[in-house]
């Protein structure tokens, strides 16, 4: 297991950013920056041994800080809190007291408002123990920052356990009453030669959809076998994306009462015979195909676009405080919010 660390420019107000590389040895390779806990890149092997980018991301932080990237954020590889999601009007209550927070996405509150952690610059800390090699961020999201309630303190762990799998650990502690899901929203792309991710395998461990109207939950968990957002089997994403005017933006509901580490999903492509399975012990996974990724160049000059890749996110329900039957997202101080998501990857397989 190898480790790199280097500084990586500066951000807007002039902090230091720096980029953490983590080499498995047996051709798994992470990058990830301070700025945003932005996963930037992941190299794997493909069936032939040749080492390629999996994700979608940049060579330099400038890129992430640029205004064309800005003004469509398409939140590349970043952690998104405090509340990743919607919020629908960007309102919600605790204890009967209304909260209200700035709107930025069609009336609501997305990804945790118009700067949230993908947009904050984390401390860090390596992390080298006999079985672990990583990377800990972490951050004091102060009280009513975005308007959420709360001096929230927030810890992001990133590890190699063993080769091929990429692990990230959530914590948060608050010293008031607030809500809390934190995620990753990386975008994955197994074969960047191709055009999209269509001809990607999906599946998804899960027949229940979280309904939504106009991308927000309607408090109802449907059974969607049969239809057009079933990937209860595997299937391309493409052959029924058709259907859906902007794909596939849903959530699915998985059955995880208990909160342990479950699959989630099993994204593979049949050219490069790439495969990642996603683990969590969370509720519910986000499926987003990137029908809004707008026109950018990326890693070794490939260009973005829609449908370039696709982001699964592992979660709690969206809008969860305003649905009373949604698994509860409140967290109170003396409470300890903890998360685990990990990515396997290989080759050769299929699905």
């Amino acid at each position: 297991m190898k480790q790199v660390f280097r500084p990586w420019g500066r951000d807007r107000e002039g902090r230091d950013l720096v980029l953490y590389t983590l080499d498995d040895g047996k051709g798994t390779v992470v990058s990830i920056s301070n700025y945003g806990g932005i996963i930037t890149s992941i190299r794997t092997p493909d069936r032939y041994g040749q080492s390629g980018e999996v994700v979608l991301g940049f060579d330099s932080a400038d890129a992430y800080l640029d205004e064309r990237y800005l003004t469509d954020c398409p939140y590349f590889g970043c952690i998104t809190g405090r509340y990743a999601g919607r919020i629908a009007c960007g309102e919600f209550s605790i204890d009967g007291e209304r909260v209200r927070l700035p709107v930025n996405n069609g009336g609501n509150t997305l990804h945790g408002g118009f700067r949230g952690f993908d947009k904050r610059t984390w401390n860090h800390q390596l992390i080298m123990a006999e079985d672990k090699y990583g990377l800990e961020l972490s951050y004091l999201s102060p009280h009513l920052e975005e308007g959420f309630p709360g001096n929230l303190q927030v810890k992001v762990t990133y590890f190699m356990s063993s080769p091929g799998t990429l692990t990230l650990k959530y914590q948060a502690t608050t010293d008031r009453p607030t809500v809390v899901n934190l995620t990753n929203h990386t975008y994955f792309n197994l074969n960047m030669r191709q055009p999209d991710i269509l001809d990607h395998r999906l599946r998804i461990l899960s027949k229940k959809n979280i309904e939504s109207n106009n991308l927000i939950p309607t408090g109802q968990i449907i059974d969607i076998t049969g239809t057009a957002f079933d990937f209860s089997e595997p299937k391309t994403i493409g052959r029924d994306i058709g259907q859906l005017p902007d794909g596939y933006d849903h959530g699915y509901a998985l059955d995880n009462d208990k909160g342990g580490l479950i699959p989630a999903a099993v994204l593979s492509e049949p050219v490069s015979g790439r495969q990642v399975e996603i683990f969590t012990d969370q509720p519910s996974v986000h499926i987003y195909t990137g029908y809004y990724i707008p026109a950018l160049t990326g890693h070794e000059g490939v260009q973005y676009g829609p449908y370039k890749g696709v982001a699964i996110e592992t979660q709690h329900y969206p809008d969860s405080p305003n649905h009373p039957g949604f698994p509860c997202t409140l967290l109170r101080p003396g409470e300890v919010f903890e998360s685990i998501t990990s990515y396997r990857f290989s080759a050769g397989a299929s699905m």
